[in-house]
């Protein structure tokens, strides 16, 4: 990889041709995306797939994305943002949460009881990642994508229907927004990364786990507890990703070959994203249905008693990124804005 780049960055510098008389940029451009999940994943397939197909088809062959998932380059999944940052890989797919604090404008979408609709809040999160992030949270990065999953939910070994239902339970938080709402209903919050899910809950590590149900197949989930619960409305919780590229990978790269990466990146890829990633709940959730299992859906108005509780959750974040010279009300604010703005129409990517 050090000796492409330096290849690449002498070419570029001297202005030279790799054969004489051919374009100095003829050659093929090898970039590595490295993210965590198997590459049967529904992340993987439906959405990192697709993109790095449209890059390569976009550049006629000039640029050629070698996939590692399950973390294959090594490390760990907390590790992806330095890895790329470092150059290790020279694209990643992060979550954020997996680091709580270090990118604090991304939280306004993790907290509970935040999002509806994962297009509506990746077209947001878009807009205040330009506005707000890039320059504060990712100067260190090139951001292609910002996304969120679809809705956030309950995995359980035993029925829950009521915060009271979750006293004593050891449950995987997804972030630290929805591990201070489990520690508020007394349930003990356990921090694992998702690909340890199974074995912990069929050790009985944990009593269940916070995931959407997209990722509960790959996982097995629906094999190991037979109990979901599900929100109407604003969901329990969800995560915020990020697409990520070394940002001198991509400067050494010429400025046609950075077009096609453009044109594939940004607002429209972002809401494809996550609206791709919300839709594959749908299977994912008649696999339980198929299965027999028990499927609890807390109405909008049992909710009221869960976001009751969740209010501190907001209070306590509001003053934490206050301290970092961020107004945490007026980030809540506009994000509920911009998820209200958004339009369907939007969701264009795919076509494109």
């Amino acid at each position: 990889m050090t000796t492409r780049r330096t290849l690449l960055g002498c070419v570029a510098a001297a202005g030279l041709s790799v054969t004489g008389a051919a374009p100095a940029w003829a050659q093929e451009v090898t970039l590595t995306l490295h993210q965590f999940l198997p590459a049967q994943a529904n992340v993987p397939k439906l959405v990192l797939d697709v993109w790095a197909d449209k890059v390569e088809a976009g550049s006629e062959g000039r640029i050629a994305i070698e996939r590692y998932p399950g973390m294959q380059l090594g490390g760990t999944p907390p590790e992806l943002l330095d890895q790329v940052q470092d150059g290790v890989a020279d694209i990643v797919w992060a979550v954020n949460g997996f680091t709580p604090g270090r990118y604090p404008r991304t939280e306004v979408f993790e907290l509970p009881f935040m999002v509806s609709d994962a297009r509506a809040a990746s077209y947001a999160y878009w807009r205040m990642f330009e506005e707000h992030m890039a320059e504060t949270d990712f100067a260190d990065v090139k951001i292609l994508g910002t996304w969120v999953h679809g809705p956030g939910m309950l995995h359980t070994k035993t029925p829950v229907s009521a915060p009271e239902d979750l006293q004593g339970l050891k449950i995987r938080g997804g972030s630290r927004m929805v591990n201070q709402l489990l520690e508020r209903v007394g349930a003990e919050p356990i921090g694992l990364p998702v690909t340890a899910i199974p074995e912990s809950l069929s050790k009985g590590v944990i009593d269940g786990t916070t995931i959407p149900w997209e990722v509960t197949t790959s996982l097995k989930v629906q094999e190991l507890v037979s109990n979901h619960t599900e929100f109407d409305g604003p969901a329990i919780y969800n995560l915020t990703f990020v697409l990520a590229m070394n940002r001198d990978v991509y400067d050494s790269m010429p400025e046609d070959l950075q077009q096609v990466i453009d044109a594939n990146s940004g607002l429209a890829f972002s809401i494809f994203a996550g609206g791709t990633q919300a839709d594959a709940d749908g299977p994912a959730r008649q696999v339980a249905v198929d299965m027999g299992n028990n499927i609890v859906t807390v109405s909008e108005d049992d909710a009221a008693k869960w976001e009751e509780i969740a209010r501190p959750v907001y209070d306590a974040w509001i003053e934490d990124v206050k301290a970092k010279g961020i107004d945490g009300q007026a980030m809540i604010d506009e994000a509920r804005a911009l998820m209200e703005d958004y339009d369907p129409a939007m969701d264009t990517w795919a076509s494109e």
